[in-house]
């Protein structure tokens, strides 16, 4: 089984910049494409960001712009880069392995990591 460990969180003032990392316990990144999730407090998980093992990325209108996925297949590691932060984007961020279907969209498989928390407030 796969394990995925995330880190990176923190508390950030509105405006600023996080980096996340996820670091999986093999090397998963060139078979799978790898998600990043969030779970703000009585919300349900959502979608942030994905990226393919072709490096294509793919992302929530909710982060365009502000958010950059991005992996390091030498140390099985994604990252994402969270700039202009919103103190809408306070959340436990998680990542995942998965595939896309027919139509292109991302599906989580394996079990999800512990997360990390994103708290942004002034």
């Amino acid at each position: 089984q796969v394990q995925l460990a995330e880190s990176g969180g923190g508390l950030v003032q509105p405006g600023g910049s996080v980096r996340l990392s996820c670091v999986a316990s093999e090397n998963i990144y060139t078979i799978f494409s790898m998600g990043w999730h969030r779970q703000a407090p009585g919300k349900q998980r959502e979608l942030v960001a994905f990226i393919t093992s072709e490096d294509i990325t793919t992302y929530a209108d909710f982060v365009k712009g502000r958010f950059t996925i991005s992996r390091d297949s030498a140390k099985n590691t994604v990252y994402l880069q969270m700039n202009s932060l919103k103190p809408e984007d306070t959340a436990v961020y998680y990542c995942s392995r998965g595939h896309e279907d027919y139509y292109g969209n991302y599906l989580p498989i394996g079990s999800w990591g512990q997360g990390t928390q994103v708290t942004v407030s002034s």
